[in-house]
């Protein structure tokens, strides 16, 4: 009795025999115009050589949109950037405590589109006059603990252990821990930012400005409140 070999080739065999013959098309260009294959556009056939031509200009096309996203972002960093440093110099200027507040409030609002901010510390300073200030309004124990927790700013909507610093209309916030991070200290207030825009602040985004932002608004006050006992 004889037995029939089955002669066909797997879709495998094929892809395998012309990646390891890079050459095969070179001595067989007539094939490249022969074969046809559907349009991936919908209108009717097209040879092998021009379907390679649409796929590379599709990959030229998402090259291209990733080279502008990345320059859309590069160019909004570098705003951000600029914003940054226009604040730092503008925190060593300001005379009371109480004018480095408003002023923090403002730049917020004006360069950073945050539509309010608060500030609580809740070491207490040995200056009385300055201790009256809204800033060193006690906040919860729940509160000031978990701030102690984070290692860098967190976005968001409100947790839980938040109080309630902010009107509650706003739909996003961020919670910046008020710390001089090149000693290693623990936080020793917040600055809080809220926003009526959702996507303004998130749990995803990226916290490099809001902690730079933590780091000079934390020097700037110190600067102001040198008798805290930290």
């Amino acid at each position: 009795m004889t037995t029939t070999q089955n002669s066909e080739i797997s879709n495998t065999q094929v892809a395998d025999f012309l990646r390891n013959h890079p050459d095969f098309f070179e001595h067989h260009a007539h094939l490249l115009a022969e074969i046809t294959l559907p349009s991936p556009h919908g209108n009717g056939v097209i040879s092998l050589a021009e379907r390679q031509q649409l796929a590379q200009r599709d990959k030229v096309r998402v090259l291209e949109a990733m080279m502008a996203e990345m320059i859309k972002h590069a160019e909004e960093n570098d705003v951000t950037s600029d914003k940054v440093h226009q604040l730092s110099l503008q925190l060593l200027n300001q005379q009371s405590f109480s004018a480095l507040q408003q002023h923090i409030a403002e730049v917020m609002r004006l360069d950073f589109s945050v539509s309010q901010c608060a500030i609580r510390i809740w070491v207490r300073p040995s200056n009385n006059t300055i201790a009256k200030d809204p800033a060193f309004t006690p906040v919860s124990e729940t509160f000031s603990n978990w701030i102690m927790t984070l290692k860098q700013a967190h976005g968001g909507k409100k947790p839980e252990a938040a109080d309630d610093l902010l009107p509650e209309n706003l739909k996003s916030y961020a919670y910046i821990p008020l710390c001089k991070k090149s000693l290693d200290q623990r936080p020793f207030g917040v600055l809080v930012l809220g926003s009526e825009e959702a996507s303004r602040f998130t749990a995803e985004m990226g916290t490099l400005y809001l902690d730079r932002i933590g780091e000079l608004v934390s020097v700037a006050l110190l600067n102001h409140l040198f008798a805290l006992q930290l």
